[in-house]
């Protein structure tokens, strides 16, 4: 599959932080917070949800389409709209319809993984060594040494 860039969590683009251009069942549903078995049910009730196949056959989902799935939750879970409503309020008015927000849990390991990443960019600027409790906990560090005024200055002799 293809991908914009390594990096995590650097381009999020309505509510989704990834610069993939493409996305497993597996990875929509975390994002949306449903299972896979759910993407499916809509993928044969709203015609526009339509996810490409890969050579393996496995559904791929491009960021239009994850997008789609955030607004049909939207209008599902959200508006709580019947699966005929929501069908005809997207052949109505595409645009129009208010995108669910991501999974909260899905926002807190990208958050977390983009937390992780600043934290190695700042050792490498400074120069330490990392070091496994913190990285385990990045929060270690602020409980260590103080809270933030500790990390800027006031705790370091």
């Amino acid at each position: 599959m293809a991908k914009r860039a390594k990096g995590r969590g650097h381009g999020a683009v309505g509510g989704i932080a990834s610069d993939k251009l493409y996305f497993k069942i597996g990875e929509v549903a975390e994002i949306a917070g449903v299972e896979p078995h759910v993407l499916r049910f809509w993928e044969e009730n709203f015609g526009a949800l339509k996810p490409s196949r890969s050579r393996s056959r496995q559904r791929v989902y491009r960021r239009r389409d994850v997008e789609l799935v955030l607004k049909i939750k939207g209008l599902l879970y959200v508006e709580k709209m019947t699966i005929a409503g929501a069908r005809r309020r997207l052949r109505e008015d595409l645009d129009g319809v208010t995108s669910a927000p991501p999974d909260p849990v899905y926002q807190a390991r990208t958050s977390a993984a983009a937390l992780a990443d600043e934290i190695a960019g700042i050792r490498e600027i400074l120069g330490r060594p990392a070091d496994p409790a913190v990285d385990a906990d990045p929060l270690a560090l602020l409980r260590r040494r103080g809270g933030v005024a500790g990390i800027l200055g006031k705790g370091r002799g």
